[in-house]
């Protein structure tokens, strides 16, 4: 009878297992899906009433002018006279626009590859003991100092930033994604991240490298 209970007990949670993640995952792509099609609902209606076509084939039409209009410019500024126009025009015009600038520079942190800001992983010494926190370098400084964001578990978006001398900051050459699973797991599966600091032959030098690298891409 026990082992029938412990049967049914592992196949429910088994199932669980397998299926919330699967409903989370569907709940989320329908959440993203009816925001943008919500937020390009007016350039849909045009598009239905110029092609007579309705519903999600409209929409799947206007995400692909979207696409192609993103693609196009991008070729376009990427010309010398593309270029010329496009850093006159901010300059003069769009730069003069409040928060244009703040926009800017939060997305060409998420989407340009060189400067990511959570492209560095460390363990990092915020007490100046040996006590470790998991955390992102986010920028070095030529005064011998970093700037680390430390997020909190299991919600990573949030989190503290802290100004540290180098030496302690301790980068690892372990992936933004392993990271990730283990704050969002609280921990679990942290040992790996330990070994792979500790492997490393000295991390004083590491962190320079790392500086240095920063300093000649910059």
């Amino acid at each position: 009878m026990n082992k029938l209970k412990e049967f049914v007990k592992s196949a429910i949670i088994g199932g669980i297992l397998v299926i919330l993640p699967l409903a989370i995952f569907l709940a989320t792509l329908t959440w993203v899906f009816n925001l943008i099609r919500k937020t390009i609902t007016p350039l849909t209606a045009i598009v239905s009433q110029k092609a007579h076509i309705q519903g999600i084939i409209a929409d799947s039409i206007t995400i692909t002018l979207i696409v192609f209009v993103c693609f196009f410019v991008g070729a376009l500024v990427r010309t010398k006279l593309g270029k010329w126009v496009y850093s006159t025009l901010e300059l003069q015009v769009l730069k003069k626009i409040p928060g244009y600038s703040l926009i800017k520079g939060t997305v060409f942190q998420f989407l340009d590859k060189n400067n990511a800001p959570f492209s560095s992983v460390a363990l990092v010494q915020i007490f100046g003991n040996e006590t470790l926190v998991s955390a992102f370098i986010t920028d070095n400084h030529e005064n011998g100092t970093s700037t680390v964001f430390v997020p909190t578990g299991p919600n990573p978006t949030s989190g503290n930033i802290y100004h540290l001398p180098q030496k302690y900051v301790h980068p690892i050459d372990a992936s933004v994604e392993d990271v990730m699973k283990s704050i969002i797991s609280c921990g679990a599966g942290s040992s790996a991240l330990i070994k792979k600091q500790e492997s490393l032959p000295n991390n004083k030098d590491v962190v320079k490298q790392s500086f240095i690298k920063t300093k000649k891409e910059s």
